[in-house]
């Protein structure tokens, strides 16, 4: 009898374990998030899902670089702030087997999971164009990257990757400029996290990629670029930003917002 108590008891323990165990995942997989869905002109695309697609056997081909989950890069000298890929764990991201497509002056719609309202900071876009084929490209460390839209804190004290995201149902739009050159692009879209950026390291980054290909007739490009990483360091301003004290204006990190294509 008091074996069949301790298998029972045994037993009760293990129960326990997986369900604080799931309750942890679970609760992890809330805290952050990432671009679930993208919607280009009319059609959409699921994004890269990294609690469901890599259990598939053949994964799903998405249009977003793989991601190895819902949480920031943190150090800005990484080549993880590019598209979240996370070398400390082996992970790297590779570049998607396809891509979609988008007119130059269409909109583009980015649908993130749960946000926590903690997470207050800005939504900011890059693109960066392809010398080939996208499915096969990685930037690397090159200057390439010019910023296509931003949204930070507004006039009201207003937030875009809390409050701008809870009023749209959680859709961050953009439009592609309508005069930029056809060709393939990777659109990195990113939401800076700054309830912890009061100091460096503390600011936390949430990019994505996602591989366009981009049509129409115009002829613009921007001639000045950034890097991933590069392009934000500890001392940019807007790296490092109280949310609990400062209540002035908010300098969304990274060059201005480039308007040749408008």
């Amino acid at each position: 009898m008091r074996g069949v108590t301790l298998d029972i008891f045994a037993m009760f323990k293990n129960v326990l374990a997986l369900v604080i165990t799931v309750f942890h995942v679970a609760s992890s997989v809330n805290a952050h998030g990432y671009v679930q869905e993208i919607t280009l002109g009319s059609t959409k695309y699921t994004g890269y899902l990294p609690y469901s697609d890599p259990y598939y056997n053949p994964p799903p081909s998405r249009i977003v670089r793989k991601v190895p989950g819902n949480g920031p890069v943190e150090d800005l000298s990484l080549i993880d702030v590019q598209c979240n890929g996370w070398t400390a764990g082996g992970f790297t991201t590779a570049p998607a087997p396809v891509f979609g497509t988008v007119a130059a002056g269409s909109q583009v719609k980015l649908n993130w999971t749960a946000w926590p309202d903690s997470h207050k900071g800005p939504l900011v876009t890059y693109m960066a164009r392809a010398p080939s084929d996208i499915t096969k490209w990685n930037p690397g460390t090159s200057a390439v990257w010019f910023k296509v839209a931003q949204a930070g804190k507004d006039s009201a004290g207003k937030w875009a990757a809390t409050d701008g995201l809870y009023a749209t149902n959680s859709v961050y739009t953009f439009t592609i400029p309508p005069k930029l050159k056809a060709g393939q692009y990777i659109i990195r879209h990113e939401s800076i996290a700054l309830h912890s950026a009061y100091s460096y390291p503390g600011v936390q980054i949430y990019p994505s990629c996602i591989q366009v290909e981009v049509t129409g007739s115009g002829t613009a490009l921007p001639t000045s670029f950034v890097s991933f990483p590069g392009a934000y360091t500890a001392s940019t301003p807007g790296i490092v930003y109280d949310v609990y004290t400062n209540t002035g204006n908010y300098p969304i990190p990274g060059p201005a917002v480039w308007t040749g294509g408008n």
